[in-house]
């Protein structure tokens, strides 16, 4: 069997369990520059974001970082960081963002429709200094995009990119 029969998306247009990564964390903010609050879920609605979220409707409804991306700024900064910090809505694991502008992000059964990379603002410095310059080029203050298929999603659930 060649590699790209192994790699190959199921039926369900899922790749296979090895080619997938996960949610692995959630927040929603409240109240514009107000906390990001950790859930083990979120409702996302088609064209308005996640449900209770301050950021809703418009062209950045999701915000998603990855989990990597954050060890590395650990291993940067020698010290441990709250990925709350980088006030994006998901983190996962084990998907790349760069370069993704374009492609759909599947968290679950939901579908984020990806606009763009998430470029750092002051806040970060308000946080640690030095953190804005840390995660600019090269995707590392994560994606945004747009909901195009609603529903829940929960820790733990698959998450992948493929092509729009």
């Amino acid at each position: 069997m060649s590699r790209s029969e192994l790699t190959a998306p199921s039926r369900s247009n899922a790749p296979p369990a090895v080619d997938r990564g996960r949610v692995e964390a959630l927040w929603v903010k409240r109240v514009r520059r107000g906390p990001m609050d950790p859930v083990e879920a979120v409702l996302l609605e088609k064209g308005l974001g996640i449900r209770g979220n301050a950021d809703r409707g418009g062209w950045r409804q999701v915000t998603v970082i990855e989990a990597e991306m954050m060890e590395a700024l650990e291993e940067r900064f020698g010290e441990s960081l709250d990925p709350a910090m980088r006030r994006a809505n998901v983190m996962v694991r084990g998907v790349r963002l760069a370069g993704c502008r374009g492609k759909v992000l599947h968290l679950g059964g939901c579908r984020i429709e990806m606009r763009g990379e998430t470029v750092p603002c002051e806040r970060m410095d308000e946080t640690l200094p030095g953190l804005r310059d840390a995660l600019k080029g090269g995707w590392a203050g994560g994606a945004f995009g747009r909901v195009a298929v609603d529903g829940e999603v929960r820790l733990g659930d698959p998450a992948w990119l493929e092509d729009a």
